[in-house]
């Protein structure tokens, strides 16, 4: 079946780039795009109007962790200052021999309802990323479960995936005063690998091709020479794509410099690790940064040499006080920039916007950090990352992953009038705006609605499985405080009911 659609505006590829297209059609069969320009005079079986619309190639998201997110809500405008504005490390670090209840990643198979809660962060994640033109996202190596109920809810709902269990040698736990203890386990971390290869080996190329494997050594620190070695080996042997965090953290950073006598980059870069297809999570503490004041730095010039990818966090990292130090040197220096949502909200105008405003300031100049190029790189960043050339692009030859974004502003007056529709969406839009999205030639929303997905009731369950997580967190926060203890209220919570 052969299926035209007619845009106002299209953004179109050729030599190597988007092109903005006026009065643009985009044409597929198939899965396939066979066309993108001006008119078609071919025979269709089908045609969309898209009139007053932007039609773009659908989003790629570089880095997802999987849930409704409840527990990040516990360090909004707050946190414990001697972790340097880490997120997991205030939220995802229970007291030892304790697990963040409510929270299905620390959860095991015949838990007590294990599997409708690993079922409902399924769905909450690859909804939201759907609903808010999504088209293939990256999942940042969370267990076995969660990746199994991932796949089943791409299969469903017709999204694109990186999937795979991740590893690594052991996580920090809070020790009896609070304080950061690590739980080391090398062998673990092997297992982990193991267990990661047999996942990919059973599931890559599921849901029709769709889901694809990636290995995820999910740290750096947490993470010894020979896992990473191993994982080396690994994705050489089976072309897969890796993702790991890295220079991320000024703790982070000190504790590989401490152990190796390298920065996290430098060590990325003796081991061979450096490359486009290495998606290093965040990549902002390098040793270049000046608030480390390290000297003798050179991790930018090793990873632009080498191509390989960050994936920029703007919204999860503003909000913790840190930002990339600057767009326009990473640019420069040849780094792949892509984007990613990380926590919430998983909508990439928003960080496409944030990723803009910071990256001028930053830069400090406003030719930095443009509309087009933080839109390239939440496309054509994101695709490099994983080794395609058949996503990210509406070109012939290219998968047919497309989005249509309403210019109108949902019958509102956000937008104003449009000259330029990249523009206007990254400094006016919100994901809301994404009306349709097509994934491998099949529609998976129109306008605005997933078929299968019940909002409301998906709002109703996340609001229900968040109360558990904030209601126990005395049992399982290391210094043993109430959710209003660990985050006041905005505002003081008037008395009685």
């Amino acid at each position: 079946m052969r299926t035209k659609i007619e845009a106002t505006w299209l953004v179109g590829h050729a030599g190597g780039r988007h092109q903005l297209i006026r009065d643009g059609v985009v044409v597929y069969e198939g899965n396939r795009i066979v066309h993108a320009g001006k008119g078609f005079e071919g025979h269709v079986d089908r045609t969309i109007d898209a009139k007053g619309k932007l039609v773009a190639p659908g989003f790629i998201d570089t880095h997802v962790h999987s849930g409704h997110r409840a527990s990040h809500r516990l360090i909004t405008d707050t946190g414990r200052p001697m972790y340097y504005g880490q997120p997991f490390l205030e939220i995802s670090v229970p007291k030892e021999g304790k697990i963040v209840k409510g929270d299905p990643r620390y959860l095991k198979h015949g838990d007590k309802g294990v599997e409708a809660a690993f079922q409902l962060n399924a769905t909450f994640t690859v909804a939201e990323l759907l609903r808010n033109g999504v088209t293939t996202f990256v999942e940042y190596g969370s267990q076995l479960s969660v990746q199994d109920a991932l796949l089943a809810e791409v299969t469903r709902l017709g999204t694109r995936a990186y999937l795979a269990p991740g590893y690594d040698c052991g996580r920090w736990v809070g020790d009896d005063k609070g304080r950061l203890k690590r739980v080391r386990d090398d062998a673990m971390g092997l297992k982990g690998l193991e267990t990661a290869l047999q996942w990919i080996e059973k599931q890559d190329g599921a849901a029709g091709g769709r889901v694809r494997g990636i290995l995820v050594p999910r740290e750096v620190e947490t993470s010894s020479i020979e896992l990473l070695a191993r994982t080396l080996e690994a994705a050489n042997e089976r072309k897969l794509p890796m993702a790991t965090h890295a220079a991320y953290s000024v703790l982070e950073f000190h504790d590989v410099v401490h152990e190796h006598m390298k920065t996290p980059i430098e060590l990325l870069h003796e081991l061979g690790m450096l490359r486009p297809t290495l998606n290093i999570g965040h990549g902002n503490f390098i040793s270049d940064n000046p608030n480390l004041n390290y000297a003798n730095a050179c991790d930018l010039a090793l990873m632009g040499r080498a191509r390989a990818t960050i994936s920029h966090c703007p919204i999860n990292i503003v909000r913790r006080a840190r930002t990339l130090d600057s767009w326009k040197q990473y640019q420069e220096a040849g780094v792949n920039i892509s984007i990613g949502s990380d926590t919430y909200p998983r909508d990439m105008v928003m960080n496409m916007r944030t990723a803009s405003y910071m990256g001028k300031i930053t830069s400090h100049t406003y030719f930095a950090a443009t509309a087009g190029e933080v839109f390239s790189a939440a496309t054509l960043g994101g695709a490099i990352s994983v080794g395609r050339d058949d996503l990210g692009r509406l070109a012939p030859g290219a998968l047919a992953d497309i989005i249509i974004i309403d210019l109108s502003g949902r019958n509102t007056l956000r937008y104003g009038p449009v000259r330029d529709p990249v523009k206007s969406v990254v400094e006016c839009g919100v994901g809301d705006d994404v009306d349709t999205v097509i994934v491998d030639g099949k529609v998976c929303m129109e306008g605005g609605v997933i078929p299968g997905v019940d909002f409301a009731k998906l709002r109703n369950e996340a609001q229900t499985a968040a109360e558990q997580v904030w209601d126990t967190l005395a049992e399982w926060d290391p210094l043993g405080r109430t959710a209003e203890q660990a985050c006041p209220w905005s505002f003081p919570l008037a008395p009685g009911k």
